[in-house]
Formats: C-alpha cells, sequence, structure tokens
C-alpha cells in the first residue's frame, strides 16, 4: 500500500506522541477536532477527507479515562462513517488491562467490556504497548498489536552504564517479562514478594527473593500510578544491602501525590515512556521520559506495508 493512503490522527490524550510519531514516518497528524460541552458530552469532527484511506486514531485512555475511551470510540464510528478503509485504533496505554477477570462474585470483567466496544464501534485492528494482562489480546476477534518498551527502556539503561546490575521484578506476576529484561541486559534477577489485601493502589512488599547485596536494583514494571509499590520494593532493596536503586516503568500513569512520593524515595532516576502525557502531576527532574515515538511509527509503518512486527522485539 501507498504512504499516501496512511493518515494518522491524533486523540485528546496522545497529541505529543502522535505528533512524534508522525515526525518519524515523515508525515503530518490529520485534521480533526474535539468539542467538550457543558454537560460532559463530547463531539468529534475530522476535518479532512479519509475516504478510501487507511486511518490510524492514537488515543491513550487515561486522566480522565473514561472520557478519552469513549472519545476513542466516537472516532473509530466517524472514520468508518466517513468511508475509511480502515481504522486502526493505537491505544497506547489501554487503561482498564488490569480488569481481566472474575476474581470475586458479581463484578464485571471491564477489559472485556472494553475489548467489545472498540470491535462494535468498527475498529480493524488495535495497537498497544506492554498489556498488563496479555491474555487480554483473546478478548478480541480482530487482530491485536502488544509491543514492548523493553528494548527502549534497556538501551537507555544500557547508556546509563549502571555498575554490577541486577533486575528486580516488583511482584511475581511479573517476573517473566523482568526475566526479559534481564537476558535484555546480561544479569541476573530478584523477585519482591507484594501482598495486596484490597482493591485500592497500595501493597505491601513483604520479601525479597534473590542476593541483592551490593548490587545496583533496576526494579521494572509495566505501569505505575502511586508510585507505592516502587517505593516500598526499593526501600527494601536497600534494607537487604543493594548500594544503589533505579526504576524503569513503561507506563508512568502518576495520580495526584506520586511524585512527592517517588520525591522522598530512594530510587535515584525512573525512567519511563511517553504512553501517558495527561497526568495530573507535574513530572520532577528525576524522572526521565523516554520515547517510544519511533518504535510506534515503526509498527504503523509495518503495518501499513504488511511486514511483520514481531522481528522488532527480541525473544
Amino acid at each position: 500500500m501507498s504512504a499516501d493512503d496512511m493518515l494518522i490522527f491524533p486523540g485528546s490524550g496522545s497529541p505529543k506522541l502522535t505528533a512524534n510519531i508522525c515526525r518519524y514516518l515523515g508525515t503530518t497528524p490529520g485534521e480533526c477536532e474535539v468539542l467538550r460541552f457543558s454537560e460532559g458530552n463530547l463531539f468529534v469532527r475530522i476535518l479532512e477527507n479519509v475516504r478510501g484511506r487507511h486511518v490510524y486514531i492514537v488515543q491513550s485512555t487515561a486522566f480522565p479515562a473514561n472520557d478519552n475511551f469513549m472519545e476513542l470510540l466516537f472516532w473509530i464510528d466517524a472514520f468508518k462513517r466517513a468511508s475509511a478503509a480502515s481504522v486502526t485504533a493505537v491505544v497506547p496505554f489501554f487503561s482498564y488491562a488490569k480488569g481481566d477477570k472474575k476474581d470475586e462474585p458479581r463484578v464485571s470483567i471491564r477489559a472485556r467490556v472494553c475489548a467489545d466496544a472498540i470491535e462494535a464501534a468498527g475498529a480493524d485492528r488495535i495497537v498497544v504497548m506492554d498489556l498488563h494482562a496479555p491474555q487480554i489480546q483473546g478478548f478480541f476477534k480482530i487482530p491485536v498489536d502488544d509491543l514492548y518498551a523493553l528494548p527502549v527502556l534497556c538501551d537507555r539503561v544500557k547508556q546509563m552504564g549502571l555498575d554490577n546490575l541486577i533486575v528486580v521484578a516488583p511482584d511475581s506476576g511479573f517476573a517473566k517479562k523482568a526475566r526479559k529484561y534481564a537476558r535484555y541486559l546480561g544479569v541476573s534477577m530478584a523477585v519482591g514478594d507484594k501482598e495486596r489485601v484490597a482493591h485500592d493502589e497500595h501493597a505491601h512488599i513483604v520479601e525479597i527473593i534473590g542476593d541483592v547485596e551490593g548490587k545496583t536494583a533496576l526494579i521494572v514494571d509495566d505501569f505505575t500510578i502511586s508510585g507505592g509499590t516502587l517505593v516500598e520494593v526499593a526501600q527494601q532493596l536497600l534494607v537487604r544491602g543493594a548500594n544503589e536503586v533505579y526504576a524503569a516503568v513503561t507506563h508512568g500513569v502518576f495520580a495526584r501525590g506520586a511524585m512527592e512520593r517517588l520525591a522522598d524515595s530512594p530510587i535515584r532516576r525512573l525512567l519511563i515512556t511517553d504512553t501517558v502525557e495527561t497526568q495530573p502531576v507535574t513530572l520532577t527532574p528525576q524522572i526521565e521520559v523516554v520515547s517510544v515515538a519511533p518504535l510506534f511509527g515503526e509498527a504503523i509503518r509495518r503495518i501499513h506495508n504488511r511486514e511483520s512486527i514481531s522481528v522488532l522485539f527480541p525473544r
């Protein structure tokens, strides 16, 4: 397919990331607008012809999660009704990914509801990054591309030249992915034993499994909201003899209070990507943003040209 057939549009949740993706691809973002009415309704409008074009709408669903998710559905519907040849939803941060199971009575499987809504709106494909629960891909009947921030974050870690490094998973649920980080960096790993007793954003670290004494620890995770787990793991690592603590997290969601909590922590530097750009906080110098725009741009280019995406990532 010709590059002229491709149009990339920014949603309200990802205008900066969209601009950087387009810069990588040597194009400009599509023209569109979102109106917000006084009672809270959203109105989306495409400002150029998309008939017969292959459209990519980039929209993270955070801050405000529900508004940005509804906006995504409206965009998909608008592009389909405007006769786009295909609509790919690029959702860098899929906010309801934690709602992947029915683990107690009378609760919703929220990620499944979101998947059904995206399909019903008319999306032909969805591109995400570091889904909290990879099995969510099975909730969709359309193709799902789950990109990994690992090579981008690890390459930055290598540039930092940290000595005697060890990768640390904050809990057993992230151990498998943490092992990939350790393999990419050529180092060993440890695991935090985390206990969560309520449906809030706080967990208790009860143990560190692995020898971290005298090492520089790198905590890796897919997202952080309050920073609480990162801070507690970092504190426990120092108690067990680690020299320094760094962290690398794909999605820096960051609710209010997170910056203060991290500033008072022993974490020297926290690497995040630019999948979320609508946080209600101002990032401190302790936080370093590493752009995944080239990765999304290359994925979009390969999807458009019907080429493999898996070759972009280590196995």
